[in-house]
């Protein structure tokens, strides 16, 4: 358990300072010590998805400042939530970042946020919550890897209500490995999918069947038969589609 601070300031170390204490032992006080911060707690949840370097958890909070993003790692490491290691791969020596046995045991209440969110809260988004890099990133993590075919597969999400430069996408489907590419990868398209940017973030967060999409001309498929056929088996939706609100005032 993190003992409350009387004070405003940090560790040793350069570490940014902590949140104001509230002033109390209760430990729900405590945790929203460590977890209240603006964006914390979606840092968190990019971490419990895989993220692991800087430029990979600033793709999941594009709206976040990276300056932002720096100081909120360093105070998670300080509270004991986040451990920094240092990697060395094929591209050269990196940073990354992991969650420490106190930060895994955040994901049932990150998780728990969510189901609570989409059961009470669930509506469409507004048009300022609309991100077409967002959605795209969140899409590529969650493809059924298991069930890709053997050769390489390209798909094109177009979105042609999505602001400049944000309206065609590239998921290069290989076996056992997604990547999204943001400018055109130089081979064939296999299949391209079309439809506003609210219409697929519906079918992704379970408001509006794929199937159901595709028969309204809503969202257009075009390519090789064997794809479009594929792509529901490929694609899982957000783990919070499957839940829906209950009927206003109702249990």
């Amino acid at each position: 358990m993190l003992p409350a601070s009387s004070t405003e300031s940090g560790p040793a170390g350069g570490y940014p300072p902590r949140v104001k204490s509230y002033g109390q032992f209760c430990p729900i006080a405590q945790a929203m010590e460590v977890l209240g911060e603006r964006w914390t707690i979606l840092v968190v949840r990019e971490l419990l998805c895989g993220s692991r370097r800087f430029n990979d958890l600033s793709r999941g909070v594009p709206l976040m400042s990276r300056t932002m993003l720096s100081q909120r790692l360093k105070s998670l490491e300080s509270s004991g939530v986040v451990a920094r290691r240092e990697r060395r791969d094929r591209s050269g020596n990196g940073t990354e970042y992991e969650l420490t046995p106190a930060g895994q045991a955040l994901r049932p209440i990150v998780e728990g946020c969510g189901v609570w969110a989409s059961r009470w809260l669930r509506r469409d988004p507004n048009p300022e919550e609309l991100d077409a890099a967002l959605l795209m990133w969140d899409v590529r993590r969650n493809i059924d890897v298991g069930a890709l075919p053997d050769r390489d597969v390209l798909v094109q999400f177009f979105f042609p209500d999505a602001g400049r430069g944000k309206t065609r996408f590239w998921l290069h489907l290989k076996r056992f490995e997604v990547d999204l590419c943001l400018t055109h990868p130089g081979f064939d398209v296999d299949l391209e999918v079309e439809a506003s940017l609210l219409t697929m973030t519906r079918v992704w967060m379970g408001m509006r069947s794929l199937k159901q999409a595709i028969q309204s001309r809503e969202l257009r498929l075009s390519g090789d038969r064997r794809w479009r056929d594929q792509l529901p088996r490929w694609l899982k939706l957000s783990p919070f589609a499957s839940l829906g609100a209950p009927a206003r005032g109702k249990p």
